[in-house]
């Protein structure tokens, strides 16, 4: 791994909990109490922050990230990963010994997907792990934790944006289902914001996605409003722009980390002053191919990835699709550059090696 100077600027700076994760799909049988099922195909990954991570990294953006791993086997795995595999930037991580790094394990069946996770909390502040020595074009903040109260530690973010980092914020359901506005008071501080149709709506009292986007457009320079299926509507204030995408067809396997390479592709095109509408389409891509392959970050398409289905698109004689991405041809990186997803999984011979080597110890502490 390439250690950072104090000064570097990096395109994405993420902070977060990273999961060992298993994901189970194509099972023969929906899971009840009291029976067994059998999957036929299981994926291990790193999750959590991390499939953010793996997403923009293997979009050719500069990733680092700070997370606390258990110095266990499956945190030397996760980091051996995100690491030396993909290149993220790990040197504001730990290693912590005594503390199991967090699991989950996912079902993915009948289109939607079943969660169970193990987690203690983080034995470091996010803010003791960044601290003031790294810069960024680009971040992302869960509204939703803060509003749960999950994340007291939010300050390194604000101060970022208040540095010139574009906040990109991502908010999830609210169990309560109060959907109380003071919840959206951190979008002062953000750049983008990016909640599903339903989450939109119901904040906004709002009937549909456009007058949610619309009514959210006041408080932030960006938001999008994603539809599943149905696409993404999304309104950039600054430049005056209201776009609505349709979904791309896609052969759904797994849904897990998609909301995550959408987010990541979005990030790409805004970095990359795109169109508005070739920024939204461009990322319903990504989504598309990252659901047809299980594995959350294992899925997160790569360019080699977009090039493979430009060309079977190119050959399909999809008139509608070909002239709807006819951009890509214009910023495929060369033939050499192009990343492709990884097939990799969990082997024990992976700790084995990763044990042995002498770096790690270096990763370990509190501080």
């Amino acid at each position: 791994m390439t250690e950072r100077a104090d000064d570097d600027v990096v395109d994405v700076l993420l902070a977060g909990p990273v999961f060992f994760d298993l994901i189970f799909t194509e099972l023969n049988a929906v899971p009840r109490p009291g029976t067994e099922v059998h999957a036929e195909a299981l994926a291990s990954s790193p999750g959590g922050v991390a499939n953010l991570a793996v997403a923009t990294a293997r979009l050719g953006l500069g990733t680092a990230l700070a997370t606390t791993l258990g110095d266990d086997l499956y945190g030397r795995w996760c980091w051996e990963f995100l690491a030396d595999h993909e290149g993220i930037d790990l040197s504001s991580s730990r290693l912590a010994p005594d503390w199991p790094t967090p699991v989950t394990v996912s079902i993915a069946s009948g289109g939607d997907r079943s969660m169970i996770t193990r987690e203690e909390p983080s034995p470091v502040p996010v803010g003791a792990l960044i601290g003031d020595r790294l810069a960024a074009r680009a971040t992302f903040a869960d509204l939703g934790a803060m509003a749960r109260g999950d994340r007291a530690d939010d300050a390194w973010w604000r101060a970022a944006a208040r540095a010139g980092t574009k906040i990109f914020a991502d908010i999830g359901w609210d169990s309560s289902e109060r959907w109380d506005g003071a919840d959206l008071q951190p979008l002062a501080d953000c750049f983008a914001f990016t909640p599903n149709e339903s989450e939109a709506m119901a904040y906004t009292r709002t009937q549909t996605a456009v007058a949610a986007a619309r009514a959210l457009a006041e408080r932030v320079p960006l938001v999008v409003v994603t539809r599943g299926d149905e696409g993404a509507v999304a309104i950039d204030s600054a430049r005056g722009e209201e776009v609505i995408v349709p979904a791309v067809p896609a052969v759904g396997r797994d849904a897990t980390g998609a909301g995550d390479v959408f987010g990541a592709s979005l990030v790409l095109g805004t970095l990359r002053e795109w169109p508005l509408e070739q920024s939204l389409s461009f990322a319903a891509l990504c989504a598309s191919l990252a659901v047809e392959h299980p594995g959350g970050a294992l899925a997160a398409p790569g360019w080699g990835d977009l090039a493979d289905w430009w060309e079977r698109t190119r050959g399909g004689g999809d008139r509608e699709l070909i002239a709807r991405f006819s951009f890509l041809a214009d910023v495929l990186p060369e033939a050499s550059d192009r990343r492709r997803r990884s097939e990799s999984t969990f082997h024990f011979a992976d700790y084995r090696a990763t044990a042995a080597r002498p770096s790690f110890p270096d990763k370990r502490g509190t501080s």
